[in-house]
């Protein structure tokens, strides 16, 4: 289907500077129910910027956009309603939509393959939640072997293509700012991308570290060539008013050297294997972190080192 002449028009203003015309534009063009206006005044809506930044709405316009066939809205709300973020959460419409979609999307195909492998209930939650062993009470930490299939890790690991940059982290406003410490590039599997089998594996995660999906942020990708490394560090976030707690490393591959995990005032080293997930405490008995919290990735001396980080909030954190 052709653009909507105005929507030309509105792109030729925004690369002219005169962006205020341009949504205003944008705007119009949606008012009349155009799907791809719907689209991009969504994607505007959450991210910001232009417009101020409001998750809830920007989920409306995707809904819009999608019940008038907008194909990319079609696919964020089928996301966003297996996660529940920026609205209501309901697995098994989004389940549907989902085995909709992989008629006619490969990707799609193989998300639904995944869920279709793994052990849940009907609200997406796993089944069985395994116990895993604990390397130390002080910080406290705790080792599951194999918690996800190679399958998934695969999965995860092109989840977002190439997209890796230099890590960034949330500051305590909320914003990703560029990691000082860490030389790894990285990627985020962000809410509008998480699809519903990301979101089962995230709930597992929640499951097997007694918390909440709404807790987690999204979920981060790590990559670390030879040389690269996360140098000594806390991941409590200080002066945060919602205290990140725990963190959810999950090792996506074994085929490399170096790399280890350790804490660094303890002596305890893990080198994971593919799909298991070390699971630590970040938070003292007071307000700021546990000394015996810090942490580093060392250098990996051999090939590549991926790596998925789930941080885990005390109180809610999606939208």
């Amino acid at each position: 289907m052709a653009r909507h002449p105005m929507l030309n028009q509105a792109i030729a203003l925004s690369n002219a500077g005169r962006n205020a015309e341009a949504v205003q534009l944008i705007r119009q063009v949606a008012a009349t129910g155009n799907a791809e206006a719907l689209g991009v005044l969504a994607e505007m809506t959450w991210r910001g910027g232009l417009v101020a930044q409001d998750p809830k709405q920007a989920r409306r316009f995707f809904e819009q956009g999608a019940a008038r066939g907008h194909g990319k809205s079609n696919l964020v709300v089928t996301n966003l309603l297996a996660s529940g973020v920026a609205g209501n959460r309901n697995w098994r419409q989004s389940m549907e939509r989902l085995r909709t979609e992989a008629r006619q999307v490969p990707a799609r195909r193989k998300a639904l393959s995944l869920i279709e492998a793994m052990d849940l209930d009907p609200e997406g939650d796993p089944n069985a939640v395994p116990g895993g062993k604990k390397l130390s009470d002080d910080p406290e930490v705790v080792h599951f072997e194999q918690l996800l299939t190679p399958a998934e890790c695969r999965y995860l690991m092109e989840a977002t293509g190439d997209q890796f940059e230099p890590s960034m982290v949330y500051d305590s406003n909320r914003q990703l700012v560029r990691d000082e410490i860490r030389t790894s590039d990285g990627s985020t599997i962000h809410w509008l991308i998480e699809d519903p089998a990301v979101v089962a594996l995230n709930r597992r995660i929640a499951a097997v570290s007694g918390s909440h999906y709404e807790g987690g942020e999204a979920l981060a990708l790590l990559r670390y060539s030879p040389g690269q490394e996360y140098r000594p560090h806390f991941d409590f976030v200080e002066g945060a008013e919602n205290r990140r707690i725990l963190t959810a490393l999950i090792y996506l591959n074994d085929d490399y050297e170096g790399g280890e995990t350790e804490f660094v005032r303890t002596g305890l080293k893990v080198k994971g294997r593919t799909g298991d997930v070390l699971l630590f405490r970040n938070d003292g008995a007071g307000t700021g972190p546990n000394p015996n919290s810090e942490h580093a990735g060392l250098p990996v001396t051999r090939g590549a080192k991926y790596l998925a980080t789930r941080w885990i909030r005390e109180g809610r954190w999606i939208p």
